[in-house]
């Protein structure tokens, strides 16, 4: 009987530390069960039917307004590692003339490429003062009084 209770508890115990494994899926994004942005007929639809069928898009183009970006991604998380992009799919929607579609192109995970920021910090113009400066910075300077007569401040 003892055996029997300890072989249960091992494979609860194993069941678990299973299931404690499996990655949990978190959807970004764009995301339409009815309608794909790659459904987006060219020389047919124009923005007023994309808004309607796709919603607002996710950005637009910064130096190209004629340019519509629906983007979605899935990322992967085990347990307390750094979630992983899985899957992404970026959607460009280009119009041309009269705001009708004159392209579409679909973009994945492949496609996407790693930016590194520096780090480095910009100087600003002027001196750091140290902890004993700031301290005793202000000791024989001459503070500024105003005269209740006249509006402008002078130095004694």
């Amino acid at each position: 009987m003892r055996k029997v209770i300890l072989a249960g508890f091992g494979g609860v115990a194993a069941a678990l530390s299973v299931t404690a494994c499996a990655p949990t899926t978190i959807d970004h994004g764009f995301v339409s069960e009815l309608v794909q942005p790659r459904d987006v007929q060219v020389g047919v639809d124009t923005k007023a039917t994309v808004m309607a069928r796709l919603g607002t898009p996710s950005t637009t183009g910064v130096f190209d307004a004629t340019s519509w970006y629906y983007i979605s991604y899935r990322q992967e998380r085990l347990a307390f590692f750094r979630p992983e992009t899985s899957q992404r799919t970026i959607t460009a929607i280009r119009f041309g003339e009269n705001d009708v579609v004159a392209a579409v192109e679909t973009f994945g995970v492949e496609r996407g490429r790693v930016v590194s920021y520096a780090d480095a910090e910009t100087p600003t113009r002027g001196r750091e003062l140290g902890f004993l400066e700031q301290i005793f910075g202000s000791i024989g300077r001459v503070p500024v009084q105003t005269d209740p007569e006249d509006e402008a401040p002078r130095r004694n």
